[in-house]
């Protein structure tokens, strides 16, 4: 029994790395990073890495370092609307103070200024924030297509498989990995969870992730997984794509929804979140349980 799974968010696709390979080395990173805000031995933390991004870059060509806002616009047209909605959230969420970000169903300022003015707003390295915000909108592209792209559905077996086979008790999902793992536990209600711990998560956010959830949200409200028995919720105040907040809003059913200051200057990386005293607070009790 490994008892902890790990889903990765964006930014995890490895070309050319068999992914067995893969989640070797970052069940390691993972377990280590838990165990930096556990104060234990990384082999005291039973962590296996699940690894779906591969399912999303199979036959795709990789990006030849074009500016990342622009070869977004280019491939996926579809996400700049979300990209709208996203700006609009965050400035009500974050109180941001943006002029008016749409007009007529499409952007009103050039995208590329558009994130700089939030990264600015934000105190947030501008470049750095571009690439994520074009990064991540394109691997939630890539997922969320269609309800029954081969892809998504490939990438979410692949969760469920591992959360399976390694008899997972808790799982501990990360950015895009909290939708995939929300979908996947959906599927398949036969999975037992005692906890799942999502951080940084995106699922609330309106158009471009909670409105094409799988199972549909129901008068506005989503669902907790049949067989997550604890769902604890983790977002940065400043992390810009976990919103709206709290997650409560749009998913009543969950158990503790936290919002806590994690990495002042890392508003979204998946390492602050492992380290923190909130994560360690949530896992100690149940770790105590297996030693």
């Amino acid at each position: 029994m490994t008892a902890i799974v790990a889903v990765h968010g964006v930014g995890h696709y490895a070309s050319g790395h068999a992914p067995a390979e893969i989640v070797a080395a970052r069940s390691a990173t993972w377990a280590e990073e838990l165990a930096t805000g556990l104060g234990v031995a990384p082999e005291q933390v039973p962590l296996t890495y699940a690894y779906y991004a591969h399912h999303l870059h199979r036959n795709r060509p990789v990006s030849q370092g074009a500016d990342a806002l622009e070869q977004l616009e280019r491939e996926h047209p579809e996400a700049i609307q979300e990209i709208a909605h996203w700006a609009e959230t965050s400035d009500e969420s974050l109180g941001l103070g943006l002029p008016s970000v749409t007009g007529q169903g499409r952007l009103a300022v050039p995208l590329r200024q558009l994130v700089s003015v939030i990264a600015e707003r934000l105190s947030l390295d501008g470049r750095l924030t571009r690439a994520f915000i074009a990064l991540f909108f394109r691997e939630v592209a890539l997922y969320l297509r269609h309800h029954e792209d081969p892809a998504r559905i490939a990438a979410r077996e692949e969760v469920a498989t591992t959360i399976a086979s390694a008899s997972a008790r808790v799982v501990v999902a990360h950015s895009l990995g909290t939708v995939v793992t929300y979908e996947a536990l959906h599927a398949h209600p036969e999975l037992d969870i005692e906890l799942l711990l999502t951080l940084g998560s995106p699922l609330a956010l309106a158009h471009g992730v909670f409105d094409r959830l799988s199972p549909a949200p129901t008068n506005g409200t989503g669902q907790r997984p049949a067989g997550v028995r604890r769902w604890v919720n983790l977002c940065d105040h400043g992390d810009i794509v976990a919103i709206p907040r709290p997650l409560k809003q749009r998913f009543p059913t969950v158990d503790l929804d936290l919002i806590d200051s994690i990495a002042p200057f890392d508003f979204h990386s998946a390492a602050p979140y492992l380290r923190s005293a909130a994560v360690a607070a949530t896992l100690a009790p149940l770790l105590a349980t297996w030693s």
